[in-house]
């Protein structure tokens, strides 16, 4: 219940970015009849963010702890996870028409990734007692087929005219990247790291993926549109798969996640010996690279003098970059790119967000002009908003303090025993420091040294031995 306070806050800003891509996408499709279909669809989407909303309110009055729930639509748009989820809603409505409300939305996002979004998860919540969720989610989903319609229309006539294909295949690899970097890091972790069933039988993310996505989705609808002539970005499926599987991206994720409870609006508890199973069984090879941690982070969730877990360096976890791009930290460290794009050095979770932003985004693609893509601006990076400000400061700055004034919202437990629960005493006189502010201040010499030496770290986030560099 407590990653709902994260997950819908996020969601039904999607739904409204979704309604609101619909006028776009209508403005730039020359048919009345797939009008109507957009037109009803914004309709949808409108209502999807309703329900969601009223979903999110009946947990505030009847659960244990409110506490998160009452503030989720301000928390999520200034929160270390939550602006991921933004970033993501965003990309709806940022962009060339047919590259956010046509590939980006209909063709990948509700195609592909509602299927765990809308379907495995309620699944789970189903199988931990929550009923809700997945009334909510499941009529939510009945919604999706017309969409998907919506889209395989519209690129179907886009594809009649040989001139669009180079902007389409730019499309569709922007926009399958950016949805695996994003859902696959949210759902994942709430899939996996937010359950207590742990039935050996019960399917893991991964096991989902493969089948919603890699089977369902790929194989059978996104494959078959290379008849029409356009090339499909078999690599990055191929790619995401492996960061899924081999790499450990969901793993990195959920340690990310805990390693900032400090700095969000719900608690993150620790696992116990019946979790480690669970993950040593659809994982092999998971406690070696994560387990120490979590008991760590179990040990460290007792107050009793040391800070939060992020700021012990005895815990073994180095910080991690955060990617200009998908927003998502530069978690598969050897993965990691480092560039200077407008006047900027940036940092970038892999070499697609890379391209994403340096090529992609771009008034110009391939010698075309492309004047409505605009450029990935602003300040992007979280830790960026709040470098050199006391922890203390920054949780009553963003409200992240419950009604006594004191206790956090955040704990890295589920117990409410005051005595037990962390407050602004605890993270006093500690600072945070960007990553990305303190890069852009190295020498060019000091920031090869330090880059090959994070690009040597991991798994888990263990800082690389003294010297180490990839």
């Amino acid at each position: 219940m407590e990653w709902q306070k994260l997950f819908l806050s996020i969601i039904p800003f999607p739904e409204i970015s979704a309604a609101r891509a619909m006028p776009l996408a209508i403005n730039a499709v020359p048919n009345p009849e797939v009008h109507n279909g957009l037109a009803i669809q914004m309709i949808d989407e409108v209502r999807h963010s309703t329900i969601q909303m009223n979903l999110k309110r009946l947990y505030m009055n009847h659960y244990i702890d409110p506490a998160g729930f009452d503030i989720t639509e301000k928390g999520f748009s200034n929160c270390y996870a939550g602006t991921i989820g933004r970033q993501f809603g965003e990309g709806f409505i940022t962009g060339d028409a047919i590259t956010a409300a046509n590939v980006y939305l209909t063709i990948v996002a509700e195609t592909a990734f509602t299927n765990v979004l809308f379907v495995a998860m309620p699944g789970e919540a189903a199988a931990n007692g929550d009923y809700l969720l997945p009334t909510v989610f499941h009529s939510v989903q009945s919604d999706e087929s017309r969409h998907i319609s919506n889209g395989y229309s519209i690129i179907l006539m886009a594809l009649a005219d040989e001139r669009n294909r180079q902007l389409l295949e730019r499309d569709l690899r922007y926009a399958w990247w950016n949805n695996h970097a994003v859902v696959d890091a949210a759902i994942g972790t709430f899939i996996e790291y937010g359950t207590k069933d742990r039935r050996k039988d019960r399917e893991s993310y991964a096991e989902m993926w493969r089948r919603w996505i890699y089977d369902d989705y790929y194989r059978s609808y996104l494959v078959p549109l290379e008849k029409y002539g356009l090339t499909i970005p078999h690599d990055l499926v191929e790619e995401a798969w492996n960061r899924i599987w081999n790499k450990g991206y969901i793993h990195e994720v959920a340690q990310f996640f805990a390693t900032g409870w400090f700095a969000n609006y719900w608690r993150i508890d620790g696992m116990d010996d019946a979790d480690f199973e669970w993950f040593e069984n659809k994982y092999p090879g998971w406690y070696d690279k994560y387990g120490k941690w979590w008991e760590r982070y179990s040990e460290m969730a007792v107050k009793n003098g040391h800070k939060p877990i992020a700021f012990e360096a005895d815990a073994g976890y180095e910080y991690p970059h955060r990617c200009w791009t998908c927003m998502v930290p530069c978690l598969i460290r050897e993965d990691t790119v480092v560039d200077e794009v407008d006047g900027q050095v940036r940092t970038y979770c892999s070499e697609t967000c890379h391209w994403t932003d340096k090529v992609a985004f771009r008034p110009e693609y391939e010698g075309r002009p492309t004047p409505s893509m605009g450029h990935l601006s602003g300040k992007r990076e979280w830790e960026t908003l709040y470098h050199g400000k006391d922890v203390a400061e920054i949780m009553q700055e963003l409200g992240y303090v419950r009604d006594d004034g004191h206790t956090l919202i955040p704990q890295p437990h589920l117990d409410l025993d005051p005595k037990k629960m962390w407050t602004l005493d605890e993270v006093k006189g500690i600072t945070l420091n960007s990553p990305n502010v303190l890069l852009n201040e190295m020498s060019p010499e000091e920031r090869e040294a330090h880059v090959a030496h994070y690009k040597a770290g991991g798994p888990a986030g263990r800082p690389a031995p003294e010297g180490a560099t990839a």
